[in-house]
């Protein structure tokens, strides 16, 4: 038989093999037809979506890929989450509608327009977060919410709910609202509900018992602020055969209330006097003369910039630091270093003394200076040799600010984006592996060494808040600053609550910042800037999507940054940083490495040789570059 023969015999069989492969590439690769089904049936739930009716198509998750559909988590080709935030949803979801997803985790339909009674969740067993709210659910709560054992999140506020409140006492339960709904009655007395404030239960009017504002007036048998008034309703009889009794015990109580009050504020004048005194005697406050002639002077210190300050009042230095007077920063040649998240930066050129760097600072919560002071000093306790500690504050009723050494070779972000028309030396790879191991480091010794509770060790990482000093030592600045931040100001700037943690579960932990860290190494590796750390006026990347992307299409030369010279050593090691900050950029926080792990492994990647950095990425193939070859070169 001749080829050509052979061939047109051969090609019925290849087509036909052909078209079994594409019909099997269709299906999902875990067999999930439930869980598919279940999803189209959410689908057509739905009315007048248009976004989710065009995505909502074809493959939903292909083995370790992220969902191809809008909103939909699947990272092991199971549905674990489905994000819908905001998406002018409308419509009734089946109350069965998530029987069929058993490794549900998280579920988001905040700030839509859905309405019917809320769904049955019995069946979801791993159900961590739930947000309902903003919506135009009615009906009561359901039931099958005390059967979520691992629950942590419940938001139902601002629904058209109804009822009584389920004895909720799940003990990993930390964040419950059902504001602003209907429900009545007597607030369960578990442990868990009594937790939580009153604005998780505020504006449901009949709504009683601690802790809601609302008292219940009734005995045990009352339920609700309604019955507490029929009940007054009809005792008026009896009591209008007394009205000069309640006339004289209205007075009286009256009397007895103001009384109080006017003892309470005589002895509260009476401390601060004695406090003043005190002080006074000791030399710690003017007298009232002094205090006249202490006055306020707004000082400009460059580009039109004012800053009040306190004539009387100096400067608070760390430890043994250099002193210099506040007058002789006022003195002090000034130039602008940008605005951050914390406030704009001066470069201060003291004469005949050091150049340092003043920031100040805006959007605090409240606090008193003995408040402040206390967090300044906590700050100013973590010493490492990546870090870029204060050297002194201010703090007056207008200004506070703090001052540090000046690092003369300016930011992590200018040195991966300025100059990129050619005007800038190239950043080789060794340098950035120095820069993620010092990173890594000082991470480290934050999360080991931070006091403060309820604080994240850094709260803000980003390579504008890396600095490179002499010899391009690393210096990471402005951790701990968080705690200063008043809370709407820092979700909306800072970074850690731009994480997958704050957007389902509205909470951030050191987990967070292993997020922020991974992010940060995806920058310095592909030369990209991260639209969770942009400076003003700059558009950004989502990093995480866009690599995640790159893994569904495989691994070209296209992902790291052109500027990174070098072949084998550094191929190895650029290929070990990349999936070192793939797991820490993993949307569930227990997923994550600790980061005393992740500085282990950036510890153990070896810098290249010398003349190993002279060769040129650009000559790789993309095979050397797949997935294979990080499986290969990485995990070991």
């Amino acid at each position: 038989m001749g080829f050509l023969p052979f061939v047109l015999q051969c090609i019925p069989i290849t087509i036909l093999s052909v078209l079994h492969i594409f019909a099997i590439a269709q299906q999902n690769p875990v067999d999930n037809t439930a869980e598919i089904n279940a999803l189209y049936g959410l689908k057509a739930s739905f009315k007048e979506s248009q976004r989710i009716q065009t995505n909502w198509t074809g493959i939903v998750c292909n083995g370790s890929d992220p969902s191809r559909w809008l909103g939909v988590e699947c990272p092991n080709g199971r549905v674990t989450g489905i994000t819908l935030e905001d998406m002018n949803l409308t419509g009734n979801i089946s109350n069965e509608a998530f029987f069929d997803l058993e490794e549900l985790a998280f579920l988001n339909f905040k700030n839509n327009s859905l309405g019917g009674h809320v769904m049955d969740f019995s069946k979801n067993h791993k159900l961590r977060v739930v947000d309902l709210s903003g919506n135009q659910f009615t009906g009561p709560i359901s039931p099958s919410f005390l059967r979520l054992d691992l629950l942590e999140t419940l938001f139902l506020q601002n629904n058209n709910l109804s009822g009584s409140i389920p004895e909720f006492n799940q003990p990993n339960l930390i964040q419950f609202n059902v504001s602003n709904n209907y429900f009545e009655g007597r607030i369960p007395k578990t442990p868990k509900l009594q937790s939580f404030g009153p604005d998780s239960y505020s504006g449901n009017l009949n709504l009683c018992g601690p802790p809601s504002p609302n008292t219940c007036r009734t005995n045990a048998d009352s339920s609700s602020p309604e019955l507490a008034n029929q009940t007054n309703n009809s005792s008026q009889n009896d009591q209008s055969e007394s009205p000069k009794k309640n006339d004289n015990s209205l007075v009286s109580y009256v009397m007895n209330v103001v009384l109080i009050i006017a003892v309470i504020v005589l002895l509260y004048l009476n401390w601060k006097t004695t406090q003043k005194l005190n002080k006074m005697m000791k030399g710690k406050i003017p007298t009232d003369e002094e205090e006249m002639e202490s006055e306020e002077e707004k000082v400009e210190i460059g580009e039109g910039t004012v800053m009040t300050v306190e004539e009387r009042k100096e400067l608070v230095f760390f430890k043994d630091e250099p002193k210099f007077q506040m007058g002789d920063l006022l003195k002090a040649s000034a130039e602008s270093l940008g605005q951050g998240t914390m406030g704009n930066s001066y470069k201060a050129m003291l004469n005949d003394g050091p150049t340092i760097v003043v920031k100040r600072l805006r959007d605090l919560k409240p606090m008193d200076k003995e408040e402040f002071m206390r967090i300044m000093l906590l700050i100013s306790d973590l010493q490492h040799p990546n870090l870029l500690p204060p050297i002194a504050f201010y703090y007056s009723k207008d200004e506070k600010l703090l001052l540090y050494k000046y690092a003369e070779n300016g930011s992590l972000f200018l040195r991966l984006h300025a100059g990129r028309d050619g005007t800038r030396i190239p950043f080789k790879w060794s340098s950035r592996l120095s820069v993620a191991r010092g990173i890594a480091r000082a991470l480290e010794y934050l999360h080991l060494n931070t006091k403060v509770n309820n604080i994240v060790p850094h709260g803000n990482l980003k390579t504008s808040n890396v600095l490179l000093g002499k010899n391009n030592t690393v210096f990471v600045a402005d951790y701990g600053l968080s705690s200063l931040v008043a809370q709407p100001i820092a979700a909306q700037s800072m970074v850690v609550y731009k994480s997958p943690d704050y957007g389902y579960a509205r909470r951030v932990t050191k987990q967070s910042d292993v997020w922020s860290y991974g992010c940060l190494l995806i920058e310095l590796l592909t030369g990209k800037i991260s639209a969770t750390s942009a400076p003003p006026g700059v558009c950004g990347v989502d990093l995480g999507s866009w690599v995640q992307r790159a893994v569904r299409e495989e691994w070209t030369a296209e992902i790291f940054d052109k500027e990174i010279p070098g072949r084998t050593g550094a191929l190895d090691g650029m290929l070990r940083l990349l999936q070192i900050a793939m797991r820490c950029i993993e949307r569930f926080p227990e997923n994550r490495p600790e980061i005393s792990e992740v500085a282990r492994e950036v510890e153990k990647i070896q810098a290249p040789l010398a003349s190993e950095e002279d060769e040129d990425l650009s000559s790789l193939t993309d095979d050397s570059l797949s997935i294979s070859s990080i499986s290969a070169n990485v995990g070991d």
